[in-house]
């Protein structure tokens, strides 16, 4: 189906400037004060912003999906019903990450039972690589439809003039970025292996 120009210009450049806004919350901006369920699907659909209106659903993530990643141990129970700051760091990590990786594959990079500190570790540095791989994002997108844009940015062999080339374009390098993610994970697990071996 074709797309008309125009439009995936006003919709990239609009996408574009609420990105370089978008910033997930800092460690210390997620609550520590104990939320229950419904608290926390607001505040993470708040967090959770960055997707088109037109791409989102109802929620990004529901009750039932945060109880069955309690109950396979992707993340820490609850306290008494209450989820705190780990929990929601937990969340927003595990909801971003998952439109690439699958779930039991992001349990390699995010570990459950490790000590808050940890948490706070991985999520901070996690939280700023997205805001670096954003900005990436950001002036990729520009070269790579600088046509459409109307960029004096220069051309690469990658540039599109046409909608549905940008479509194609971004699902393939969407699916080989996941696919090196968990390549990659692979060879810790496999180094692990290695090691017991000998």
């Amino acid at each position: 189906m074709e797309k008309n120009n125009d439009l995936v210009e006003m919709k990239l450049r609009r996408w574009e400037k609420y990105l370089k806004e978008y910033q997930l919350p800092s460690w210390e901006e997620i609550p520590d004060l104990g939320l229950y369920m419904e608290q926390v699907l607001v505040l993470l659909n708040n967090y959770l912003d960055y997707l088109p209106p037109e791409l989102k659903d109802e929620q990004p993530i529901t009750a039932s999906t945060i109880n069955n990643y309690v109950r396979n141990r992707y993340m820490p129970k609850p306290r008494k019903k209450k989820y705190y700051r780990v929990h929601i760091a937990y969340l927003v990590m595990i909801c971003t990450l998952k439109q690439s990786l699958t779930i039991p594959t992001l349990a390699q990079l995010i570990p459950n039972e490790i000590p808050d500190e940890e948490v706070k570790r991985i999520y901070t540095s996690y939280r700023n690589r997205h805001r670096i791989a954003s900005e990436y994002f950001i002036g990729e997108v520009r070269l790579i439809a600088s046509p459409i844009l109307h960029h004096d940015e220069r051309r690469i062999e990658a540039s599109v003039d046409d909608a549905n080339d940008l479509i194609t374009t971004y699902a393939v390098l969407s699916g080989l970025s996941g696919l090196l993610a968990e390549k990659l994970l692979l060879l810790d697990r496999n180094s692990e292996t290695e090691e017991k071996k000998e």
